[in-house]
This record gives structure tokens, C-alpha cells and sequence, in this order.
């Protein structure tokens, strides 16, 4: 039995191969960083400045929609540019699995589970998978800006929350 016969199709029947295949291509070309996905953070404190690049899905930035990118179905997927010296809070995704892979630069990694802390050093090509339910934060100690994939784990994961003594915990989301 031949693999066409076996399994129903997936393409929609009303796009040729082509329209199906590109509609499935977000390319470098067709993105922008949004630098205004965290504004709220870097509004409350400039080293919190980072930007999104989205690819599938819009992550749990709370970005609500982004029509430049391919649906989510399963997963999310952007990159982050990480200037010198930016933070990423301390949050937590209740919900979901998030992946950091570091294309470029380093960063120190934090994470909490209860109590315990712990904390390493990304470099280039390494990669760590968070579960649902652990903090994670981090800082980019270096002189040069840091470039890392990120994906989470669900097509449309629950906005992530801070610390109770965190003082993000308190600022609202424009």
C-alpha cells in the first residue's frame, strides 16, 4: 500500500501545493522584531528591553495575534534578541513547556522550583527545556547583544506570571 493510500491527505483541496507549501514558510525576509511584545517590562525598567521575532504562533508574550506568521497548531516558535546587559524576569508558564536555544552570545539562566534555585550558563548552540510549573529568568552578562530561539509547548499558552515578590507582579499589561 502506497503512502497516498494509506493516510488522507492534509492539504486543503482549494490551494494548489504551492499556496499550501508557502502558506507553511514564514521567511527571515517577511519578519520585524517587535520590540513592543514586553514594552510593559522595559516601560517599568529599561533592563528589562527585549525583542520578538515571531515565526509560528505568538507565544505568551500577549501578543493576541500576529498575521505574518504560520498558525500555531502545537507549538510556538520565535526568537528573542537580548541586548547587553537585558534581563528576562523571573516568570513562570503554568501551562507549558518553553525550550531556550541560544543561536548566538550567552546568557546566565536561572531557575526556581519551590525553593531550590539554580543557576548556569547558556552558550551558543545549547539548549534547555523548562517544564510547566518552574521559573526560569535570565540575564545577558555580555558586552554584545544574544540571539535564542524560543518554543512553547501549546498553540496558544497562558500569559506567564512573576513572583509574588517580584515587582512585575504588580504592574499591569496595556
Amino acid at each position: 500500500m502506497s503512502q497516498s493510500e494509506n493516510s488522507a491527505a492534509i492539504k486543503p483541496q482549494d490551494q494548489s501545493m504551492e499556496q499550501w507549501v508557502e502558506s507553511r514558510i514564514a521567511r527571515f525576509a517577511g519578519r520585524k522584531y517587535d520590540w513592543n511584545a514586553l514594552k510593559f517590562q522595559a516601560d517599568f525598567d529599561p533592563k528589562y528591553r527585549r525583542a520578538q521575532m515571531r515565526y509560528i504562533g505568538t507565544g505568551a508574550t500577549g501578543v493576541a495575534s500576529d498575521s505574518n506568521t504560520i498558525p500555531a497548531e502545537h507549538f510556538t516558535f520565535s526568537t528573542m534578541v537580548l541586548p547587553a546587559k537585558c534581563e528576562g524576569p523571573l516568570h513562570v508558564h503554568p501551562d507549558v513547556e518553553e525550550v531556550f536555544f541560544m543561536l548566538k552570545g550567552s546568557i546566565t539562566l536561572t531557575v526556581r522550583d519551590g525553593d531550590e534555585y539554580y543557576q548556569t550558563q547558556l552558550k551558543e548552540r545549547d539548549l534547555i527545556s523548562v517544564p510547566p510549573g518552574v521559573y526560569r529568568g535570565l540575564f545577558n552578562h555580555g558586552e554584545e547583544e544574544a540571539l535564542m530561539c524560543v518554543m512553547l509547548g501549546n498553540p496558544k499558552p497562558a500569559i506567564p506570571t512573576y513572583p509574588d515578590d517580584h515587582p512585575l507582579s504588580k504592574v499591569k499589561r496595556n
